[in-house]
């Protein structure tokens, strides 16, 4: 249950926004740039995998669509951009389960998943969340799991577009630096932390980054 009272900033930046969201996301590249995430992260048969702010459910989706076989758990705060998930996988026939909860506060055991997933949501998060959630990511991967993360590249990694700027505020993009990601995730104990990939959208540039736990956690 989310706690009563807690803030979160919603996918599309509005609740009013929000039917424009995948349309949008769709015609300025985030449907491709989610699925080479998932190219990346070699997910196999009788994994369980969770996606951390999966808003409306595009990636989740994505995963079930390619691996039948594999358990996907979906978590986001936002019970409106939840219900559009829910319609999506059914319109889908596709098991999904889709939970409601914030991503430094987890409700799942240690060691649980094989891969978790963020696209899109960490620059929604401020200082204390990033840290907060990635040590709960650490907390949830199995040994020898690791963690795919796809968010807006700033200044000191890639130039960010005027258009990335304008949708996103710039204090929340200034702490969503290269540098910053890798040592919030040498910071939180996941391991060889490396950006592995970016690219170019009209919204801006993206960057793609992983990390794993040890095949032994201490």
């Amino acid at each position: 249950m989310v706690e009563p009272g807690r803030t979160y900033l919603p996918a599309a930046g509005h609740d009013w926004s929000l039917p424009l969201y995948d349309p949008l996301v769709k015609m300025l590249g985030g449907d491709a740039a989610r699925a080479m995430l998932l190219d990346q992260a070699a997910v196999r048969s009788g994994y369980r995998v969770l996606d951390i702010g999966c808003g409306t459910g595009s990636l989740v989706v994505l995963i079930k669509r390619r691996n039948p076989d594999v358990e996907v758990v979906g978590l986001d705060p936002d019970p409106r951009t939840l219900a559009r998930a829910r319609r999506k996988a059914r319109r889908a026939a596709l098991s999904i389960q889709l939970h409601q909860g914030f991503s430094d506060e987890l409700p799942y055991p240690e060691d649980t998943f094989d891969r978790v997933f963020s696209s899109f949501m960490l620059h929604h998060l401020n200082a204390a969340e990033k840290e907060s959630t990635l040590r709960e990511v650490r907390r949830v991967l199995k040994p020898g799991g690791r963690f795919h993360l796809l968010d807006f590249a700033t200044p000191d990694s890639i130039p960010v577009g005027r258009l990335t700027r304008f949708l996103h505020s710039s204090h929340r993009l200034k702490d969503n630096a290269d540098a910053r990601i890798l040592g919030l995730l040498r910071q939180t104990g996941l391991s060889d932390p490396r950006r592995v990939a970016d690219r170019a959208l009209l919204i801006g540039h993206i960057a793609y980054y992983q990390a794993s736990v040890p095949n032994s956690k201490p």
